[in-house]
């Protein structure tokens, strides 16, 4: 009786730490905003905002969420460093930004899974690929876009290189040849 007893523990505490381990690898998420609370949030405390544009139609916006937004490292350091924002760039959204109000005045609910009419911030941000990130700074105006689909790593180095404002820093492609030489990626794949 007393072996089985201790057997049953062992399996108790084997079952449990699994358990435990199991949680431990979820990935983490990345906590999304919209834009206005984003905007919102600058205020109280200042960071960038990582705003992702995509549609429901595109198939990298789809690997770029599967492959790069669910990954611990990048989920982990975008959440510590920026306000994240998804925004579907064909999507029926009211938004209002810079004083402008932006709205997509042609959009049509039957074709919300397919393509739709594109969306005014779009056309203002001068988005022209899905998906695209776009870069704002503590104020909420843009740093840049960044098209197509980004792996971790290659993502990686864009979101170090505007946190800590070393884009201002390179003025040439020669610069940004430097830089990228020089970047030594640390985010698992």
């Amino acid at each position: 009786m007393c072996k089985k007893m201790i057997e049953m523990k062992k399996l108790a505490f084997v079952m449990v730490v699994t358990l435990l381990m199991s949680f431990n690898s979820i990935a983490q998420q990345i906590n999304w905003v919209t834009f206005e609370e984003a905007l919102e949030l600058q205020k109280k405390t200042p960071k960038k905002i990582m705003m992702d544009v995509y549609t429901n139609w595109c198939g990298p916006c789809k690997m770029l969420d599967k492959n790069t937004f669910q990954n611990s490292d990048v989920a982990k350091y975008v959440n510590d460093n920026y306000y994240a924002v998804k925004f579907d760039g064909e999507g029926n959204d009211v938004i209002k930004y810079k004083g402008n109000t932006y709205a997509n005045k042609n959009y049509k609910p039957e074709m919300a899974s397919r393509r739709n009419s594109v969306h005014d911030l779009t056309l203002a941000l001068q988005v022209n690929a899905y998906p695209t990130i776009m870069f704002f700074d503590e104020k909420g105006d843009v740093i840049t876009p960044l098209r197509g689909y980004q792996n971790p790593q290659q993502l990686e180095l864009y979101l170090k290189m505007f946190r800590t404002d070393k884009h201002k820093e390179i003025k040439t492609q020669e610069d940004f040849n430097v830089f990228f030489t020089a970047f030594k990626p640390e985010f698992k794949g």
